[in-house]
Order: structure tokens, then sequence, then C-alpha cells
């Protein structure tokens, strides 16, 4: 298996010949950097090394050559969040990882007061004449200050979002520069969105991760270049949309999209004005569903007086996601028009050596061959927003994603140091929420969304429910998924633990059950703490599988009556104190055997 997904990996890099971007990490080489010891590792933490980890391409569906990772050994300091720019440095840190966590080589949390500094030396070799450089950061957890030769160029607020800054203006070709990243990460002592992640770890709530967790790169692009679009198919007319937001481009300019089969031909291509979209037929659709996951490829180019001024390479799939009644009048989520039964588990993303950072990219996509191994055809991906290249995998693999948004802290609303703040505190949440679906919205496998979790941080549920559905029509809002449902959105959730149980059936919106299960199993050497808990704990592996093969039992019956559409099984994994994982924290084991829990959901139709 991990042969396979590392073939696959190589096939869809973009090959970097031609490359004129160079970085350089202050004494990478003889750093004495070394990586922390955890409660508990992966098998992959030995593959974490310098500059040899997430050297990815990190964003799959706008590919680009002249790209460069800086992921790496950067200098770091700890200071409080009033201090100026450090003069001197506490060590080596290991990015894109935490810096809580194991693989960053620190393991220390940040207080609530305190700051985060990263060090490392620029060079760009590139000419930069007609061109421009972009510092691109995938992920920082929360409040980012960038600085280049002391210069601040730039800030940016958001823990699960991809950002850039245009340095051209701040850099000289074959000159070394200094680049500083301050974050400031105050977790639960702070309003913005967390997920799991907590200053006081116990319970469902997870250690913190914070400061730079995602990959960190630079492009070159031209002056007028593309900066995202949106691909929109359309199976019942058998046509994809594609819209673009150009940065620079003259009246004069031509956007051509190109589209292509499994083999590579040239299948349809369209020419328009800059600021028109592009409507493409495709004869002979090829659906994208669980059973056939099929990607169309993708170009978008920038034609200026007959030549390709930028040009990006991605992919879409031709699927579509609604509500319908079955044969029966029941109210159903219905994929390519017609009924698919969904089951999936709750999947958290957290690493026991790596936090929100998987230690490789090969240990986030063996989650996800697991997935499918014990026969889900599904996930909820639970409070927290995963690197793009994992959605690249769930693209390939089939796996329907429901994407929470990451909820504030549950009690946010009702702290005093708040009580003043709270336009601030929405106006924060739905500027990432907006970022979350924009970014996303190309995912064929993404179907639906989920704002609020079990009332943490819930407010003004109808209009937030509709604003997503104005950011994105084309799939599915489950406005609150578990205890305060408001009547909105497309999907009645409901969370029961730990049998599984079913909201009665509605007219308008489909029953889901959002949340059940959490039958834990202790597994000795491969648990976080000897301190554990599950919603129900099980003494043998024996005893699980039959409460799980009866559980499914009874969820087929519910299928039938009242009408579920779609069930989520807590979880894909235990997690730091938690032990109802279907496999163990360090991924080392699956409980019940990856082939049992398959047979257990054949139950389902």
């Amino acid at each position: 298996m991990r042969n396979l997904i590392k073939r696959i990996r190589i096939l869809l890099l973009l090959p970097l010949a031609g490359m004129i971007l160079t970085a350089c990490s202050s004494r990478e080489d003889s750093s004495g950097w070394l990586q922390k010891k955890g409660p508990l590792m992966t098998r992959w933490s030995a593959e974490v090394v310098p500059g040899k980890t997430w050297t990815e391409y990190p964003r799959p569906q706008m590919q680009r050559n002249n790209w460069k990772s800086l992921n790496g050994l950067w200098d770091y300091s700890i200071t409080p969040a009033e201090a100026p720019l450090p003069k001197n440095w506490d060590g080596k840190i290991l990015v894109p990882y935490p810096v809580e966590s194991a693989l960053s080589g620190v393991m220390q949390k940040p207080g609530v007061n305190e700051k985060i500094w990263y060090h490392r030396t620029l060079k760009i070799t590139a000419k930069l004449r007609s061109r421009l450089i972009l510092l691109n950061f995938e992920a920082v957890d929360w409040e980012t200050e960038v600085f280049i030769d002391g210069e601040k160029i730039g800030s940016h607020k958001g823990g699960y979002d991809p950002f850039s800054i245009d340095i051209t203006d701040h850099i000289r070709a074959g000159e070394n520069h200094s680049l500083v990243v301050s974050v400031k990460d105050p977790t639960t002592g702070g309003y913005q969105p967390v997920g799991k992640q907590t200053n006081n770890p116990g319970g469902i709530w997870y250690t913190s991760s914070s400061g730079i967790w995602q990959t960190v790169w630079i492009e070159q692009v031209p002056k007028s270049y593309i900066r995202s679009y949106t691909a929109v198919p359309d199976i019942d007319k058998g046509t994809v949309t594609v819209k673009v937001e150009g940065v620079n481009l003259r009246s004069s300019d031509d956007l051509e999209i190109r589209v292509f089969n499994e083999n590579k031909k040239l299948i349809g291509t369209e020419k328009v004005d800059a600021e028109e979209e592009a409507t493409l037929s495709i004869d002979n659709v090829r659906l994208w569903s669980p059973e056939d996951p099929f990607l169309y490829d993708l170009e978008v180019r920038i034609i200026r007086r007959s030549s390709v001024l930028d040009q990006v390479k991605g992919y879409f799939g031709m699927r579509k996601i609604s509500l319908g009644k079955d044969e029966k009048g029941i109210t159903r989520i219905l994929l390519n028009n017609k009924f698919v039964f969904q089951n999936g588990p709750l999947d958290q993303g957290f690493w026991p050596d790596g936090l929100n950072t998987p230690p490789t990219e090969e240990a986030m996509a063996y989650d996800l061959e697991m997935i499918k191994k014990m026969g889900f055809n599904m996930l909820r991906k639970h409070v927290k927003v995963e690197p793009r290249r994992f959605y690249y995998h769930t693209d390939r693999m089939g796996i329907l994603v429901w994407q929470d948004m990451p909820s504030m802290f549950y009690r946010v609303f009702d702290l005093p140091a708040f009580k003043d703040s709270l336009e601030v505190i929405k106006a924060n949440f739905e500027t990432e929420l907006t970022e979350l679906v924009q970014e996303h919205v190309n995912s064929p496998s993404i179907i639906m969304w989920v704002p609020f979790n079990e009332g943490w941080g819930q407010y003004d549920t109808e209009r937030i429910a509709a604003y997503v559905k104005t950011l994105d029509p084309t799939r599915l809002v489950n406005h609150a998924s578990g205890w305060t449902d408001m009547g909105a959105g497309d999907v009645m959730d409901i969370h029961h633990y730990p049998e599984p149980a079913a909201p009665p059936a509605e007219e308008k919106r489909a029953i889901v059950l959002g949340e059940f299960g959490g039958l834990g199993l202790m597994t000795a050497g491969h648990m976080w703490k000897e301190e554990n808990w599950g919603y129900e704990k099980m003494q043998d592996v024996n005893t699980l599988l039959e409460k799980y093969g009866n559980f499914y039992l009874e969820v087929a019956r519910l299928v039938e009556n009242p009408g579920l559409s779609a069930v989520i099984y807590t979880q894909t994994t235990d997690v730091e104190t938690e032990t109802n994982g279907l496999m163990t924290y360090d991924r080392d084991r699956v409980k019940m055997g990856a082939e049992n829990v398959a047979k257990a959901h054949l139950f389902v139709k």
C-alpha cells in the first residue's frame, strides 16, 4: 500500500525542472536539531527528516511549475506578546509541525500572552522583471505577521485557511534576506475558531497546535496571473462552467479553458473574454462517485496577443448532490440523482506525534485507505480543516466528505473578557467560514458544509445556514450537527450515544445520525495515557465486534424506517485519552480488523 501511494504521488507531482527559485535556512545542516519523544509516536515519525518531509506540491487543483517549499528547519523563539523581534533564538523548529508537537523538535505550549517567532534566510535567484514572487502559507494558527529584513510586509488572522503575500518589492535577486514570521495563538483563551484544541486537554478536548502547521512555499507568477477559479459541474446538462478570478488582467486578454479525459486527450476547449465565465459541454459524461471517482483534468490559461501568459492545471469531478424523494416518498440525500446511503466515521485528524499535522503525506493517505478498506464511503471531517492535499486524496479515492467549520470555544459568548466584542467575534467567524467554503469549493468529494456542531459557539443559525448556501448553492448545508436544531438547512441531524437512533422523518429535510457509537477498547502499548475513556467500554475485541455488528443491524432498520440517509460512527482513531477509535491513536492496530468492520456494514443497503 505504501509503495502504491508513493507511485501515485510521484505521478501527480509537477516536474521541478527549470525551477529558478531557491531558498536556504540558517545553518540547517549543522543545527543539532533533534526530534522529541512524545507520549506516543507513529511509525512514520522515523521518516520525518528536515527538508525531506511535506515536499509535495501543496495546491493540487491549481498547479504551477515554478515553486519551492520552505518547509524545513527554521530558527524559533517564544517571547511575551509585546516583545520586539528577537535578536537571539531559542533553537531550531521543524516547519510545518506545530510548536507543541514532538515532530517540531520543540514540544512546548506557548502561553496565552506569548508569541512564537520563526526565522530563516531567503534567497531568490530569479530575474524579477515582469515576474512576481508570492509567499504562500497553507495554514498558520492563528494571528500572523510577516517581516522581511525587519519590515512588516503582511498579516493574517485565521488558523485553517491558506493566504499569500506578494513579496516582490521587498526582495532583490541574488541577495540573502531575513524572513521572520510571528504568531499569536491564545487557543481557548481567545475567540477564534479552535475546533477540538484547548489550553487544558482532557476528555473530548485535545492538545493545541499553534503556529505554522502546514506548508510554507514560494512561487513565481507573471504580473497578470490567475488567482483562483471555480469549476461548477452540471450533470443534468452535461456541462462544466468555469469562472476565473485574475490579477491585473486586461480587457483584451482571453481566458482559455481546456478539459482532458482519462487518456489525457483534449475533449473540450473554450475561449472567453477575461471577465466572462466559460461553459463547456462534455459528451458521454463519466460521473464521479465512491465506486468510480473519475476526475477530469483541467487547464486554465490567460492568453495575451496569442501567447500563454499564465497557466494552471487542476481537475474536477462531474457529480451532483441534492435532496429528493425515494420510491417510498422519503426525503433522501441523493448523489447523482440516486439515493446512496452514506456511512462514515467521525474523522478528527489528530496525530500523537504531529498533533494537527500528519507526520507525512503517506500517513495522511493511510487513514483514508483504511477508511475505504473498512467499507465506509464517507467521512465527517470534524471541526478541523485539513491540508489541501487531503481533499485531493478524498477526491481521487472517492470518499464523500462532510466538512465541518472549526468551532469556536463552546462557551465563547459567556466569557467576561469578550462581553463587549460579540460583533467582532461573529465577524471573524464568518470571515473564516467564508474562506473555508471558497477555498474548497472545487473539491468533488465535499458534499456538505456543517457550520455548527453541538451548539459550540452557535449563533444566528438560520442566517448562517442561508449565508453558506449563498456562498455555495451546489452543496447541502447541515446547519447544526446535533443538539440545537433550528429547522434550517437541508438535513435534520441528531447525535446519539452509544446505540444508533433516528429523528422522525421530515418532508423537506433528510434525516441523518451525525454521531453515534464511541465504543471504547484499550489497546496496551498504543495509548496516549493510562487514563482513558469511551462512551461505552468494551472488555475485548470479540465483545466490541459483536456490539458493533448489532449497531449496524439497527442502522439497517433505521435506514428503512424512519428513513436515515446517513450515519457517522465515532470515530476513525483513538485521540489522546479517548479510546473509542476504530484504530489506535498511533494507527498501528485496526482493533476489530478492517475486513470484519466492512462485513458489519454489509447489513446496510
